[in-house]
């Protein structure tokens, strides 16, 4: 019989896992691309330009999608801000995807940073992917942005970044995750594989390369 999750229940969110629920909550992974998309914005341009670029990537991929989530959370129509029923993701991965796409498109269209063209395709191919899997299947979105940030960050910013960044990051969020009994580690390996697949697909198209 599989076990609730730790913080499903307002009485369990105490000490050590209250801390746990909101680390989990605040590195999540619309704040992941948010802080990449930031970085990948100032670095291609680093002025206003590149700052304004990198809030309409974050408005639209990071924002937008939490404040559907919000919604559907105090109209009723999901039960928890995690949404461990899988049929409750539906709508927050379409809308994800489609606000991602509409990112793509405004930055494509408007001859934006080819780094935040690039993340925003990105999104929406993870995002699908994400969607399809969790019709079926719990994977680990958390596990998914946090490998993905590590690795771009790897591929644009240089291995010694990535690393810093990483390790830290993928190895806290794993393992908070796998504590608050979110996810199995099949699920976290999944996430994990599946964040560094789409990122290394996109690298022969000539994205997050120099």
């Amino acid at each position: 019989m599989k076990l609730p999750p730790l913080d499903q229940l307002a009485q369990n969110r105490i000490g050590f896992v209250k801390a746990a629920r909101i680390y989990s909550n605040v590195v999540s992974p619309p704040v992941m691309f948010a802080v990449v998309g930031l970085a990948f914005g100032l670095y291609a341009l680093p002025n206003w330009a590149g700052f304004l670029w990198a809030a309409v990537y974050g408005l639209l991929v990071s924002l937008a999608p939490i404040l559907v989530v919000v919604y559907l959370l105090k109209t009723g129509r999901i039960a928890e801000l995690h949404m461990s029923n899988t049929r409750e993701r539906s709508i927050p991965y379409i809308s994800a995807v489609l606000f991602a796409a509409i990112a793509y498109g405004l930055i494509a269209g408007f001859n934006g940073p080819e780094l935040l063209r690039c993340l925003a395709l990105f999104n929406v191919i993870e995002l699908t992917a994400l969607a399809i899997i969790n019709h079926f299947w719990l994977i680990s979105l958390h596990a998914t942005g946090a490998i993905a940030s590590a690795v771009l960050v790897w591929l644009v910013f240089g291995w010694q970044a990535g690393l810093i960044v990483g390790i830290p990051l993928v190895g806290s969020v794993c393992w908070v995750r796998l504590f608050l009994k979110r996810h199995t580690p099949a699920q976290i390996v999944a996430g994990l594989w599946l964040g560094t697949a789409v990122v290394l697909i996109l690298v022969p198209f000539g994205c997050f390369v120099g």
